[in-house]
């Protein structure tokens, strides 16, 4: 019998959508020559060489793979988020419902409610002792838009990025989106992850058009100091092209003292701005809202992208961020009391586990031990040659899942979150120092 070729080349079925690959028994000849080049047409299908620039994120990656464990009844312990296992204080998720019955359902406008901003030029004064306006200032749907926000009115083609590592997994992939180059400086667990002064003007070049930090830093936890920031800025005052973004997202999640920030100093407040949002310090993560505090110049330019990407933020979220930025911290400050509890106990139990190497965290909500310790190392069926294979080890043979460092610039660590139970942290590093155990 004459092969089918449309129905049993693979090379036409794979990844095609339910209904275009029907048996072609009976079909006419002119049927299923249309069937066929309907299939290749979708497989040629060509997408922007964009999305070649920039990579998932491993963050969501993995903690994609860890659902997908649990959903075959696997029970995985997730260290791998950034997202506090608090739940949103309650006076704010009242001002959400209020909002919704007084029918705050209608177009926000792009930059944010101006009472919203005027909130947010608030928080600044009380907090921060910066004075900004509400023409400084654009919310947006989560600190990610922010920053991509920030990102693609500032740099284009031919442009150099300088970005400590190890930094977000995001920053590196928004720079490539915006065809810049980033210029990666790295640190290490013996100088605290910090960039110093020297360090940053010996990598600045006639490309340079702008730097990007968090402090506290994800994934270290890295705080920089005020006479570090201090450092920083006395090179950025000589290399006024220069504009810097200031990720300061983990603001209040901060273990050793009061924030500083970057744009305390004059001679460079004009070119820095803050990324800042409510998904960390206030456990509203799912409520998405972020918002930058910039010169008016690149506030105006972010806001003209925001307009043609996702105009206003969530009506509802910007009036519960209202009540949020403008009542008192006691519920944040009780959350980062457990966070701190939380952070010693992560620290006890990684150093029970041989080869490994930490630096306590002096913010957020991680630890980034160096692990190439077990680099070269096997169970009998896995090698591991890099963070990525250890991660995916302790995923499949530990079930607990952590993400690779090599997403935040350093292949020889790995990020493990202590945003979670105490309980899931007790068990979590249990799993991970048998697991690590095996290895020989």
């Amino acid at each position: 019998m004459k092969k089918d070729f449309f129905t049993n080349d693979k090379r036409l079925t794979q990844n095609v959508p339910v209904g275009y690959c029907e048996s072609s028994k009976n079909q006419t000849p002119n049927v299923r020559t249309f069937r066929y080049f309907c299939i290749r047409n979708f497989l040629n299908m060509q997408l922007s060489p964009r999305l070649q620039r920039f990579n998932e994120p491993e963050t969501l990656k993995m903690a994609k793979l860890g659902r997908e464990l649990r959903a075959k009844g696997i029970d995985v312990i997730d260290l791998s988020l950034g997202e506090p296992d608090f739940n949103t204080p309650t006076h704010i998720k009242q001002a959400a419902k209020k909002a919704i019955d007084d029918n705050w359902s209608h177009y926000p406008p792009v930059a944010g409610y101006p009472d919203l901003r005027e909130a947010i030029c608030a928080k600044f004064k009380r907090d921060n002792n910066l004075d900004y306006n509400p023409e400084n200032i654009v919310v947006s749907t989560g600190a990610k838009q922010s920053l991509a926000n920030a990102v693609l009115a500032i740099v284009s083609d031919g442009d150099e990025v300088i970005i400590p590592t190890p930094y977000w997994v995001t920053y590196s992939e928004i720079v490539r989106l915006a065809e810049a180059t980033p210029k990666l400086i790295k640190t290490s667990v013996t100088s605290g992850y910090k960039l110093t002064a020297q360090e940053l003007e010996k990598n600045i070049s006639e490309k340079t058009r702008l730097f990007i930090f968090s402090s506290p830093c994800n994934p270290t936890g890295t705080v920089y100091t005020k006479n570090e920031l201090k450092a920083l800025a006395a090179v950025f005052e000589k290399y006024p092209k220069i504009l810097i973004i200031s990720d300061e997202i983990y603001e209040y999640i901060n273990f050793v003292g009061e924030h500083e920030s970057i744009a305390q100093f004059d001679s460079i407040k004009d070119r820095v701005i803050i990324i800042n949002g409510m998904s960390k310090g206030y456990a509203m993560t799912g409520y998405r809202l972020g918002y930058i505090a910039a010169n008016a110049k690149v506030a105006k330019a972010c806001e003209k992208l925001q307009g043609q990407f996702t105009s206003g933020a969530n009506a509802v979220t910007q009036r519960a961020a209202i009540t949020a930025l403008l009542s008192d911290l006691r519920p944040t400050q009780e959350m980062v009391k457990q966070f701190e509890l939380r952070r010693q106990r992560v620290m006890d139990l990684i150093e029970e586990i041989p080869g490994i190497e930490c630096a306590k965290p002096d913010g957020a909500f991680y630890i980034f031990p160096v692990v190439k310790a077990y680099f070269g190392k096997n169970d009998g069926e896995t090698t591991i040659q890099n963070s990525s294979d250890l991660v995916m080890y302790l995923l499949n043979k530990g079930h607990v899942s952590t993400v690779s460092g090599t997403a935040f610039g350093d292949d020889d660590c790995i990020r493990i979150s202590f945003a979670n139970s105490m309980e899931n942290i007790e068990k979590g590093f249990l799993r991970i120092k048998d697991a690590l155990g095996k290895l020989k």
